[in-house]
């Protein structure tokens, strides 16, 4: 108990660190008391600071580095709560937010957006769109049928998933292969080099609502572990609660897509990080798991920057760690869920 009281604080501390090296990191390299000067100055009008200069660094800090960093701790943050949060509902430590179609649907939206349209907002609007509308089929297909409602949500998940990127593979064959499929295809690897403030307003507002309401929804998570039966014993509406739940952590993945693009394997393999230092209690897992997606993609994102010459999508580089994690883990599937 001392460990996780001790925890919070330190992640914090660690989330706070990461972002402020990360603002360090660049093309164009500064060091922290360049940055702290450049904020003291704004921020208190403390000191005195070349306009040149000034108009410099408010110019990489404020419209370049920082949206960017902030949207990465949105998308782990995010992506890990809705990871831990479908693991819990579905009591099965090898699912992702992707279980219910939600990244296949909103990734048919972008590439929709990309082809038939020249509008940068009308691609954000109909990834969000999509994201959401894929859900609602699987949903749909679970409702159709009477028995286990955790099994048939999966299956709904798979045909919904199936569908759109079926769907997907056919405007990728039809686009313009000189302009919109190269467009589609980086798109689809992920990155954060179109992260603006506008859109991280749009998006990051939804997400930070959706993982506060998510983490005072913990309780009922660990409910719902248990098993539908235990959980109606409790006088928990279960149907209802799933429901809202499913509905906030895909809201949250479907957010992270109009960010960034496709970004896998977060929302798999952190909430396996975050129980194995905090346990299974959710009340405890979920806002660990956001504390260390949001640290572990910022990361993630400041590698993908520098590791070459040119910048490497970061759904390539969560994929290239998270896969032989995803080795690691099975061992422990086959025991079952803990």
């Amino acid at each position: 108990m001392k460990v996780k009281k001790v925890l919070f604080p330190l992640l914090s501390i660690i989330l706070a660190l990461t972002a402020a090296v990360s603002l360090t990191i660049g093309k164009y390299p500064l060091e922290l008391i360049d940055i702290a000067g450049f904020f003291l100055f704004k921020i208190f009008n403390v000191g005195v600071m070349d306009p040149e200069r000034y108009g410099l660094l408010r110019s990489v800090l404020l419209d370049i580095r920082m949206p960017r960093i902030l949207a990465a701790a949105l998308i782990g943050a995010s992506l890990s709560v809705a990871g831990a949060s479908f693991q819990a509902m579905f009591v099965n430590p090898l699912v992702s937010p992707s279980l219910l179609g939600v990244l296949a649907g909103a990734s048919l939206g972008a590439a929709l957006g990309m082809v038939f349209s020249d509008s940068w907002l009308a691609v954000q609007c109909l990834t969000f769109i999509f994201g959401l509308f894929s859900v609602l089929i699987a949903v749909g297909i679970a409702k159709m049928h009477k028995g286990n409602a955790i099994l048939l949500l999966i299956l709904g998940g798979v045909i919904s998933s199936a569908l759109f990127t079926s769907l997907l593979s056919i405007i990728k064959y039809i686009a313009d292969p000189t302009n919109q499929l190269p467009a589609i295809v980086q798109w689809l690897m992920g990155g954060l080099s179109m992260v603006d403030c506008r859109t991280l307003v749009f998006a990051g507002v939804p997400q930070l609502v959706s993982i506060m309401l998510m983490i005072l929804f913990s309780g009922y998570l660990n409910a719902l572990g248990m098993g539908d039966e235990e959980a109606r014993s409790l006088g928990i509406p279960v149907e209802g609660i799933r429901m809202l739940l499913i509905f906030l952590a895909t809201l949250m993945s479907a957010l992270t897509v109009v960010l960034a693009g496709m970004v896998g394997w977060v929302g798999l393999i952190i909430p396996h990080i975050a129980r194995m230092l905090v346990g299974p209690d959710n009340k405890i897992l979920i806002p660990a798991s956001a504390l260390i997606g949001a640290i572990y993609l910022i990361i993630v994102d400041d590698v993908s920057r520098m590791l070459f010459s040119v910048e490497i999508p970061i759904g390539i580089t969560t994929s290239l760690i998270g896969i032989p994690f995803f080795v690691a883990i099975l061992r422990k599937a086959k025991r079952g869920w803990d």
